[in-house]
């Protein structure tokens, strides 16, 4: 049984070690993979820059990924994952800080699978965490690997 891993995609290390924290808490012990901008993260699912030679097949059961990145923002991020051939189908759950409604409505129409605020109140971040553990590595059913 192959691995199940999560992408992170998170410039801010204090956000990056909470959601590690709340994974540890919640005993998801699934490989997870941190990009710190969307350059990173675009490498990585491409097999390009320092993942160059990377099996872009062996895709992330799901992607977390904040809109407010550096090099490239994630909405241009999830843009450029939908276009692709390969990662059209990942499940990207945008997890951000913003409460801007525009950022919420352009997640969607870019095909974001779910678009969920991060709780201030760490308790609640915990419980958040949980639940998408639950639901995305456990309870939902991944489309097939496509092929390049």
């Amino acid at each position: 049984m192959e691995e199940k891993i999560i992408l992170l995609v998170e410039d801010n290390p204090d956000d990056v070690d909470l959601t590690l924290r709340a994974f540890r808490r919640n005993n998801i012990m699934n490989k997870v993979i941190v990009a710190r901008d969307g350059a990173e993260a675009l490498d990585y699912l491409t097999g390009t820059g320092m993942y160059e030679g990377r099996n872009i097949k062996e895709l992330p059961v799901v992607t977390l990924m904040d809109l407010k990145l550096p090099k490239i923002d994630g909405l241009e991020v999830l843009r450029r994952i939908r276009e692709n051939e390969i990662t059209r189908l990942l499940p990207v759950v945008i997890l951000t800080s913003s409460i801007e409604e525009q950022d919420l409505i352009d997640g969607y129409k870019l095909g974001a699978n779910s678009y969920i605020r991060k709780p201030v109140d760490f308790n609640e971040f915990i419980e958040a965490i949980k639940l998408l553990g639950l639901y995305w590595l456990i309870w939902n059913k991944p489309a097939p690997a496509r092929s390049a």
